[in-house]
């Protein structure tokens, strides 16, 4: 179902929509999607984790690196989620997003173990 809605925009944002007209509807859903995101909490756990990990700290500083409470509850009502009822298309993808920073993650750790055990 479509529905039309009307807003009054400056002259210059509508003149650098109109060549996108087709794509509106694409581009508000990620416009909100990014906006919305920087309140979840899901997606400022992963921040925390991205911003440590670009801080370089030491190995042993990597390998004592959990989720934030609020990431690891998030994770949990994903998971729970899933088991009960299944994920929407926008959580499937979210959860896709931790596993790859879940990824990022492990390979991190790796690289600390084996630098701990040469030294």
């Amino acid at each position: 179902m479509l529905t039309t809605v009307m807003y009054d925009i400056s002259e210059e944002l509508a003149g650098r929509i109109a060549p996108l007209r087709e794509q509106v509807p694409r581009i508000l859903e990620l416009g909100l999607r990014e906006l919305t995101a920087s309140t979840e909490t899901g997606f400022k756990g992963t921040a925390e984790v991205l911003e440590f990990l670009a801080g370089l700290p030491d190995p042993a500083e990597i390998i004592a690196l959990r989720p934030s409470p609020a990431l690891q509850e998030r994770i949990s009502a994903l998971l729970e989620k899933n088991r009960i009822t299944g994920l929407t298309s926008e959580e499937e993808q979210e959860w896709e997003h931790y596993q790859y920073l879940e990824h990022l993650v492990r390979i991190a750790k790796a690289k600390a173990y084996a630098k701990l055990h040469k030294s």
